[in-house]
């Protein structure tokens, strides 16, 4: 059973792993077998913009594309929140006219992303890479409809073992995203924290993902 890496922004090319690496419109790269590409919000360039939404949506119709992202809102930055979310229903709408996933980057800004959710009708499977926050914040978002995924902080802050135990094990994803360590000691302390074995772990992982990318490889 392979590991699957919701969100990562480095290839490892293992057999052993399932990928989805990030990809940027601007920069993109074809040797990447299976990737997903978005218009990260720090990253939005207005010069740049009409052929970023080109290349989502040429890329949208890819097998190799399993999904949107990571794209969303962030307000810790100086992007103007009216353009970043602006940018992000532009690729919203892009999105769904395929039944491809999202995986959402964002940043204090998680009632707006459920509000544009409802707004927009989204039906597309929406993920939030990166799941840091309180029990509170984790149970609004999955009673609409998310799901969640974890990976550095679940590696780095203990507090975060409670949060973890609280999300179904149906409704989460593991990642690496950007640090160093692997997706093996990411799914093993996911593991020891579900109280399973690094078996059922992967199975379960596999089992979600395998349903939510609609994946049959």
């Amino acid at each position: 059973m392979q590991f699957i890496n919701l969100h990562t922004h480095h290839f490892s090319n293992s057999e052993e792993v399932i990928e989805v690496v990030n990809q940027y419109p601007w920069e993109f790269s074809y040797e990447i077998p299976q990737y997903s590409i978005g218009i990260h919000p720090w990253y939005i360039s207005q010069e740049r913009l009409l052929d970023d939404l080109k290349m989502i949506s040429e890329k949208m119709i890819s097998e190799k594309c399993l999904a949107l992202g990571e794209c969303g809102l962030d307000k810790r930055i100086e992007m103007p929140l009216q353009m970043q979310t602006e940018v992000f229903q532009q690729q919203l709408e892009l999105v769904q006219q395929t039944t491809k996933p999202i995986i959402l980057h964002c940043v204090a800004a998680y009632q707006e992303v459920i509000g544009i959710k409802k707004e927009m009708d989204i039906e597309n499977p929406m993920i939030i890479h990166g799941f840091s926050k309180n029990e509170q914040v984790a149970k609004s978002l999955l009673d609409n409809g998310f799901y969640l995924s974890f990976g550095k902080y679940l590696l780095r802050n203990p507090d975060l073992e409670k949060v973890f135990k609280f999300v179904p094990n149906d409704l989460l994803f593991l990642e690496t995203d950007t640090i160093e360590e692997s997706i093996a000691e990411v799914y093993q302390k996911a593991a020891n924290y579900k109280n399973r074995t690094l078996e059922e772990m992967k199975q379960q992982v596999f089992n979600t993902f395998s349903e939510v990318f609609n994946w049959n490889n």
